[in-house]
């Protein structure tokens, strides 16, 4: 696929191992033992089986509780995956080239889509760390208490830990390679674009999360059963939705910090600031309502996003010690075999509220696995704010 083979990517995967040109096809399926190195295989496994067990969970809970939001959130984070991605692997096909020049390239793993340029644990990433965000926020009763925006922006609070845990590591790892003379790429935040850090770490999480209560999550909540085809049309909303989300929620910084990249940078951190400062609040308001015992919020459990984020939690703390020799030897940033760090104590502060937003789902009441129907004393409450 030369004739797709644009001079950034050709580069990025050069230093990644792999040569463009000879990249595969629309499938391609390597020896996991011959990979860059043994973290990639790893790091795929515990996604890609985090994920189908996700999409399990979510198939199971509609059919027998007949709650769909989870099954909605898994393949809107899929369709809105099919909306952003391909045009950032082929600009030139989408004809955007002369505004959007190639920002990453991945690294070849056990399953490859798109002539080397989409791994399948791409695919898996997107639904299996929405599910993991949404639903520890659920578990909380944020929605049921705080409604549909609110509730939106904590997802985007929590997937931001998880994902930045994930983020901050790749690059040291040869996960990927960030183009980083690509304007839309500044200002880097160590070895991660800080747009990168801000937009689909958290702005995108709260979009889809926000289109997925919004059009499904909330009826469900109260016992609204759902056909097929209803199911279809909006999740298909969603996926769109969510993505014009995270075009416009990023535009202050767009817009303000056209002529400048410190001033886009300083708009991006405040975006990410009003987020944690808003959901910290929140977070641990509701936590300690439930605990108390104080809520009016029927309890909801999810022992599968409970166990599965501890899985991914700990796997990331592997992969992360493992790292730790050549990240403290690293000069400059640059490891001595040539890769970028990430911010270890940014990453500490991530893994911090990961852990306690998973064990704070441990500590409060468990309720059934639907935990549906209307919220007590709630009758008068609009269907909008709710």
């Amino acid at each position: 696929m030369t004739d797709l083979c644009s001079p950034t990517f050709d580069q990025l995967s050069t230093a990644l191992g792999f040569s463009c040109a000879e990249a595969g096809g629309l499938v391609e399926v390597r020896n996991p033992l011959a990979l860059e190195n043994w973290t990639l295989p790893v790091l795929e496994l515990t996604i890609v089986l985090g994920s189908v067990l996700a999409l399990a969970f979510a198939i199971l809970r509609w059919r027998r509780n007949g709650d769909p939001t989870n099954l909605v959130l898994w393949f809107g984070a899929t369709a809105y995956l099919f909306v952003i991605e391909p045009p950032l692997y082929f600009p030139a096909a989408f004809g955007i080239e002369e505004h959007v020049d190639t920002m990453f390239a991945h690294n070849v793993f056990t399953v490859d889509f798109l002539w080397g340029r989409l791994p399948l644990y791409i695919i898996a990433i997107y639904p299996l760390m929405a599910t993991l965000a949404f639903e520890l926020v659920r578990m909380l009763g944020v929605f049921r208490k705080y409604g549909v925006l609110v509730g939106a922006v904590c997802v985007g609070f929590v997937h931001h830990a998880f994902y930045e845990i994930f983020d901050q590591l790749g690059p040291q790892l040869r996960w990927w390679e960030w183009s980083t003379t690509n304007p839309i790429n500044q200002p880097m935040f160590d070895s991660v674009p800080l747009p990168s850090v801000v937009v689909f770490a958290a702005l995108w999480p709260m979009s889809l999360a926000l289109c997925v209560q919004f059009f499904v999550g909330r009826y469900a909540d109260r016992g609204r059963d759902f056909t097929g085809p209803e199911l279809v049309w909006r999740t298909i909303v969603i996926g769109l939705l969510a993505s014009a989300g995270t075009f416009i929620l990023p535009i202050p910084a767009t817009v303000l910090g056209m002529g400048s990249t410190t001033v886009r940078g300083i708009v991006y951190a405040a975006e990410l600031l009003i987020v944690v400062l808003v959901a910290i609040p929140i977070l641990i308001r509701q936590w300690s309502r439930l605990r108390r015992g104080t809520s009016d919020v029927p309890a909801y459990s999810n022992d599968f996003v409970r166990v599965y984020s501890v899985v991914y939690l700990v796997a990331m703390g592997v992969l992360w010690v493992t790292a730790l020799p050549d990240f403290f030897g690293a000069v400059d940033g640059v490891t001595s075999n040539g890769d970028p760090i990430g911010n270890l104590w940014y990453t500490i502060a991530c893994f911090a509220i990961a852990i306690l937003c998973v064990a704070a789902t441990f500590t409060v009441p468990r309720g059934s696995a639907a935990g549906r129907g209307p919220i007590p004393g709630a009758g008068a409450v609009p269907n909008a704010v709710r």
